[in-house]
């Protein structure tokens, strides 16, 4: 059983958090934002740059210039590691941009000779996301309480399914990055089938892809979902503002009919933990109002361009 856990990513702290496991939690990662008891524990990773108060775009100009560089957009702090003396390290190898990749995660272990299990949290699809919650039980030696957790997620997935089994399936345009557009992958895509939409760009299982303003314009969806990667709801708001003529060529009509929305992307869509089947409720909930509860304020709004 391992006792002293340090999670390197935000969807890992929140498996720990979710399976009980807060006592053991002895760090966590620079971007590891929920839940609130978790956040005073030491942090053992942090980014190559500053990311606050810059646009998607500038982000993007400095990921590209730091990947180009270190290969990573974010470093362990070996010092801080080897004070907490972690035996198990949870991390990802699933997307360089995300998180500490795992096996840079490795190197460092191995480096200050802990006698540390690293275990990669490497989910591509809702089954996938499950699969690590069990995984981190087993390592963990709390294999009955994600096996416990994964039957409620599970449940919870099923009654989106139910609810919304039969309705028109409105055409979905999410984007997961405005400067430039992304196309949203892993599990993205299947949470807007499952919540009862028509994906149109992106798939389910593969890497979010880069995609050209020419290919989104004039795809006139019924649904626009703006989520960009690791922005709350205020930073995607204040991103759809800057690119909202972009967005208005690309869903004139979802625009129009108050069906363009603004979501908590870092929250509910874009980590890989167990508030995906809350993201799926939120989700069905914009699609499918007369089937579902819509989502409240604070996680997702209507977004409309500035009448200037």
């Amino acid at each position: 059983m391992k006792t002293r856990i340090a999670s390197l990513l935000a969807s890992g702290t929140e498996i720990a958090c979710a399976l009980g496991l807060l006592d053991r939690l002895v760090a966590i990662s620079h971007e590891c934002d929920h839940p609130p008891e978790a956040l005073d524990r030491p942090r053992v990773s942090r980014p190559r740059f500053d990311p606050s108060g810059l646009t998607s775009g500038e982000i993007d100009r400095a990921v590209r210039q730091v990947m180009a560089e270190h290969g990573s957009v974010y470093e362990v702090d070996a010092e801080a590691l080897a004070r907490v003396q972690p035996d198990l390290v949870l991390t990802q190898a699933v997307c360089e941009v995300c998180a500490v990749p795992a096996p840079g995660v490795r190197e460092v272990v191995e480096r200050l000779g802990l006698e540390a299990d690293v275990l990669s949290l490497d989910a591509h699809d809702i089954a996938g996301i499950l699969d690590t919650i069990l995984a981190v039980g087993r390592a963990a030696g709390v294999e009955a309480r994600a096996e416990a957790l994964v039957r409620d997620l599970r449940a919870r997935i099923e009654a989106v399914e139910r609810a919304v089994a039969g309705a028109a399936r409105p055409r979905v345009l999410a984007l997961e990055w405005l400067d430039p557009p992304f196309a949203p992958g892993h599990w993205v895509p299947e949470m807007v089938a499952r919540a009862g939409g028509v994906n149109l760009l992106g798939e389910a299982g593969q890497r979010s892809r880069e995609a050209a303003w020419e290919e989104v314009g004039g795809m006139d969806p019924d649904v626009l979902i703006i989520m960009p990667c690791g922005m709350g709801l205020k930073d995607a708001r204040a991103d759809a503002d800057r690119h909202a003529r972009r967005l208005a060529e690309a869903a004139p009509r979802a625009i129009a009919e108050g069906r363009a929305y603004v979501v908590d992307g870092s929250s509910y869509f874009n980590r890989s933990g167990p508030r995906v089947a809350e993201g799926l409720e939120i989700l069905a909930g914009l699609l499918h109002p007369e089937r579902l509860p819509a989502p409240g304020g604070a996680v997702a709004a209507v977004w409309q361009p500035s009448a200037e």
